[in-house]
């Protein structure tokens, strides 16, 4: 009965196995390559303020934060940005001005004048 539930010796790996092993390792770290260069080419949408769109990395309990926000909202976060002097305010500003929403052009009427 005791030599039932031992297990068989394990046969040694062929030269052909090994050479399978290899390749599909190969082809992981090939694949993790590709992700590492394409995320760091390609970082999103929220990558960059611009185009009237502002985006704010912020300090966070987890460890870092995004604000982000287009059109009127943008307008908003930026004019608020530019009335306050708190951490988050004084973060926004230059992202406010790289998307071209600097303190003239959030205050600046909508409406043509007259």
């Amino acid at each position: 009965m005791y030599r039932k539930t031992q297990q068989p010796k394990a046969e040694p790996l062929t030269r052909r196995d090994k050479r399978g092993i290899a390749i599909v390792a190969a082809l992981v770290l090939a694949g993790f390559a590709a992700v590492g260069i394409w995320a760091a080419v390609r970082p999103g949408g929220y990558g960059q303020s611009r185009d009237g769109c502002v985006t704010v990395s912020t300090p966070s309990s987890t460890g870092g934060g995004l604000l982000h926000a287009c059109g009127a909202g943008a307008r908003a976060m930026c004019r608020s940005a530019f009335t306050h002097t708190d951490q988050i305010s004084m973060l926004t500003r230059p992202q406010c001005r790289l998307a071209g929403l600097g303190p003239a052009a959030v205050t600046a009427p909508s409406s043509p004048p007259g």
